[in-house]
């Protein structure tokens, strides 16, 4: 067993050997009080001191959710939720002791309706035995309960209503900067690291002004800085859901005292109302802007300097848009030909769709060498509105930024589904992670994943959470990112490979300057009027609004 003592309270986790080296696991601790009852919609709460030693030696409840029909079992891990209990971190540490290590603080994905901090694909135990950094991977409120707009309907103390979640992860932080040197983490060294809504949850707290100072570093997997809706159309999304509660405006205060399976049916009834309108991702509950926690769209508050000193790695996957394209139902509003498809989305947007395809079909060919299939076509728009560009976006926003910022795209093709889904969303998470052999990672790897990569990139992003450089062995020199000429290299040497080097993460990793360049010249000649996929408002919407 393994004995914490915070300034919270003393904290009783336990110790066991992995991959040879001794680990201590401390996990369920609480770092806000409850958020149900009268706290429900509102802003987290600070945990109270406790007396005595808090038993936080099994995983704690994950946030309310419905299940998800696409994730593989999460053998061993907590499968109950729980409202009342579900504001809670785990920590991995080798030692609670006084090292001051690199503290990594992860936020887990699931399109802000599903996920949390316990499960194989992301235990922080193996990046934190074998590199010696401090994990912690943090839950917080998903769904309405984390994302609901309520202001018009409530009253303006529920004006963060629609950033809860968010809210809830600077709680954690928090939490982290008071109690973290208890595990042996060093609280002024701490990365704030994400995938998918976890990246987008970590893209717009870069843009939030009460995260700044919180964190020194961020990691980006597969994220976005421009995922928020306006208060009108977040609004326009509450209209929705309260109808799927059998509730209006009248009687809307019924939610504050509503049973959690009844928010939890209204969720699921309104995904698949948005799931029945976008090709891409449907993701009904976003966080609103104009409001006092976000008070401006966070790419542009990136851009005019917020949070200019924290160094960023970012990236994404090659086919981030694979599940979407092999795995949606089909629809009887959908076209006949997948290539329609484009057409369609970019009707919702373009002028001149018809041309639009086409010449975002013309930039695909230069890139693929070969002219695309409808599928592909498909896939690597999914793929850039959703999250490629946006991710371009944001390190060309912080071309002025003091901190180092770097790129990266994953290419290692996943063996599953006769290789049909390339290299898909969320499936560096085991790599990152040390995880490739775990049941919830056999599905993609097969055992066939590159033992060598997944070693290279934990040991690149642990190396980036201690110095701000994710030099690790396996890897090229790694330059920083610029949009222009004049990027430099780990050393501090003047870097020729052009402009925007990206790390190419594959069996045999290596620097590409501007990997797909003729698509996102496409997007900056053609797509002002294309930052997303469905219509602005929606249940569907992808949300961008830069």
């Amino acid at each position: 067993m393994s004995l914490a003592i915070t300034p919270d309270g003393r904290i009783l986790g336990r110790a066991d050997t992995v991959d040879g080296r001794t680990l201590h696991r401390f996990l369920g601790i609480p770092y806000s009080e409850s958020p149900s009852g009268q706290q429900r919609f509102l802003p987290p709460v600070p945990v109270r001191p406790w007396d005595g030693i808090r038993d936080c030696t099994a995983p704690g409840a994950m946030a309310p959710q419905n299940p998800d029909p696409f994730l593989p079992p999460s053998d061993g891990f907590a499968e109950l939720w729980d409202e009342d209990s579900c504001l809670n971190l785990n920590v991995w540490t080798p030692g609670a002791d006084g090292a001051a290590r690199p503290v990594m603080v992860w936020v887990h994905g699931g399109g802000y309706v599903t996920g949390s901090n316990n499960g194989g694909l992301h235990d922080g135990g193996r990046l934190a035995a074998a590199l010696g950094v401090v994990v912690v991977a943090v839950n917080y409120r998903l769904g309405a309960l984390g994302f609901l707009h309520l202001p018009e309907l409530l009253g303006p103390e529920y004006a963060d209503s629609s950033n809860s979640g968010l809210l809830d992860i600077l709680e954690a932080l928090g939490w982290v900067r008071r109690n973290i040197a208890a595990f042996g983490g060093d609280a002024a060294n701490v990365t704030l690291f994400g995938e998918s809504a976890g990246a987008a949850a970590v893209g717009t707290l870069l843009g939030m002004p009460a995260s700044e100072g919180l964190f020194r570093r961020a990691i980006m997997q597969s994220g976005t800085a421009e995922r928020v809706r306006t208060p009108e159309a977040s609004h326009r999304i509450t209209e929705e859901f309260l109808g799927h509660c059998g509730l209006d405006a009248s009687s809307a205060a019924e939610l504050l005292t509503l049973p959690v399976d009844r928010l939890l049916a209204a969720q699921e009834a309104l995904g698949k109302a948005a799931a029945a309108e976008t090709f891409g991702v449907p993701l009904p509950f976003q966080p609103a802007t104009g409001t006092p926690a976000v008070p401006e769209p966070p790419l542009d508050a990136i851009r005019r300097g917020l949070n200019s000193g924290v160094d960023l790695l970012a990236g994404t996957n090659l086919n981030e848009g694979s599940f979407a394209v092999e795995l949606r139902p089909a629809s009887p509003s959908d076209p006949a030909e997948l290539a329609d498809r484009v057409e369609q989305m970019m009707a919702e947007r373009s002028g001149d769709p018809g041309g639009d395809r086409a010449r975002y079909g013309e930039a695909l060919a230069e890139t693929l060498g070969t002219a695309p299939t409808g599928k592909q076509l498909l896939e690597a728009y999914l793929s850039d509105v959703q999250y490629r560009q946006p991710t371009t976006r944001l390190l060309d926003a912080r071309s002025e930024s003091t901190g180092r910022n770097f790129s990266y795209l994953f290419t290692w093709r996943s063996p599953a589904m006769g290789g049909k889904l390339g290299s898909c969303h969320a499936l560096e998470i085991p790599f990152v992670f040390r995880q490739l052999d775990s049941a919830e990672a056999a599905y993609l790897t097969r055992g066939k994943a590159p033992e060598e990569l997944g070693g290279s990139m934990s040991a690149a992003w642990a190396a980036f959470a201690g110095s701000g450089t994710p030099a690790a062995p396996g890897l090229p020199p790694w330059p920083e990112y610029r949009d222009h000429t004049g990027a430099r290299d780990h050393t501090g040497a003047r870097d020729h490979r052009g402009v925007r080097p990206t790390m190419v993460l594959d069996a045999e990793p290596r620097v590409e300057s501007d990997p797909r360049g003729r698509l996102r010249e496409f997007w900056a000649s053609h797509g002002a009027g294309l930052p997303t996929i469905d219509k602005p408002g929606s249940a569907a919407d992808t949300g961008d609004v830069a």
